[in-house]
């Protein structure tokens, strides 16, 4: 019987693959109705993939790779929440609504970076320690389309970040008149 389903990894590649064209787009992109758009869709991808990430794929990659790379992933998705979060406050027209879709995409970038690597990524660490690729990815698959249902129906949640710890933030003076 074929397989019908991608494997954890594949399917978290294939996410990638996704985000990295939407941001491309983004980059290409005129007018701000297609690029809220463009953003709006990046978010919504980033938002799903972290979450069956943290929810699903971490967890069983604990005690199997490097501590010090899951607890980056972790640390790396807290920053990628902070901006997506700004990102779906804003619209094209604010000021530093590209620049923060940008770092964003180099944000993703070096994640990505860091669980693809051929041996020491996590995704190789994880595929070497022998965890159950496959059943982790009909359960990821599985999450993924009830989030992306829920999502679409009622739109993103307020992020929930694991490793940032709440610090309060001041707004400071608008860069144009601090400067």
């Amino acid at each position: 019987m074929p397989k019908t389903q991608p494997d954890a990894i594949a399917l978290l590649k294939a996410d990638h693959r996704k985000v990295e064209d939407l941001f491309a787009k983004f980059d290409a992109a005129k007018g701000t109705d297609r690029k809220r758009q463009l953003a709006e869709q990046i978010c919504m991808e980033l938002t799903i993939h972290a979450m069956i990430e943290e929810e699903i794929f971490y967890p069983a990659c604990k005690g199997q790779v490097e501590e010090d790379l899951l607890g980056e992933s972790y640390v790396e998705h807290d920053g990628a929440k902070v901006l997506i979060a700004e990102i779906e406050a804003g619209n094209p027209d604010d000021d530093f609504y590209d620049a923060k879709v940008t770092v964003l995409s180099e944000m993703i970038k070096h994640h990505v970076k860091e669980e693809e690597k051929r041996s020491e990524g996590l995704f190789a660490q994880a595929r070497d320690a022998g965890l159950d690729v496959d059943d982790l990815g009909a359960r990821m698959q599985a999450r993924k389309e009830e989030l992306t249902s829920q999502f679409k129906a009622s739109g993103l949640p307020s992020p929930e970040t694991r490793s940032f710890t709440g610090h309060e933030l001041k707004q400071g003076a608008p860069v144009s008149v601090a400067a």
